[in-house]
């Protein structure tokens, strides 16, 4: 029985191993037919195919980094690095005393729920529960080019 578990197992290895062969030939076969085709355009007298434009120098993390440094010194400090917080932490503290005390933590969870409590019976039946879902932003859908017939 041993020995039909060793076979299906060597066969299993060969499959994938031959797949990732075929996959590797197929690949620098597409990746040579693509440069022969490169080279006879610009044999042809035709212009070359020109390179796609650059991508901005500045990441996002660049530009976030930009927009934390306030004093545009290069560095942020800790005042720079918790202004946000500071303003939210603000926001949030409506008595100014500078403690957030649960009912000015939860305000706007006590907004929504008033809001979603229609028939004002203090509990949520499924219907009025479902008006109090989080409205996701649609992530932007790729604009990805159709593939020519020849594979490309």
């Amino acid at each position: 029985m041993w020995r039909y578990w060793v076979g299906a197992a060597a066969a299993i290895v060969l499959i994938v191993g031959g797949v990732f062969w075929w996959r590797s030939t197929a690949s620098a076969q597409h990746h040579t037919a693509r440069h022969a085709a490169a080279t006879a355009t610009t044999e042809a007298g035709d212009e070359p195919i020109p390179e796609p434009p650059a991508a901005s120098e500045k990441t996002r993390e660049e530009k976030r980094f930009l927009r934390s440094d306030h004093d545009k010194n290069g560095a942020i400090s800790r005042d720079e690095f918790l202004a946000a917080r500071r303003r939210n932490f603000a926001k949030l503290d409506v008595n100014g005393d500078g403690r957030l005390t649960f009912e000015e933590y939860a305000v706007k969870a006590e907004e929504k729920f008033t809001k979603a409590d229609a028939d004002k019976s203090g509990s949520l039946n499924p219907a009025e529960f479902e008006t109090t879902r989080v409205a996701r932003k649609a992530k932007a859908s790729c604009v990805c080019q159709p593939k020519n017939d020849d594979g490309d």
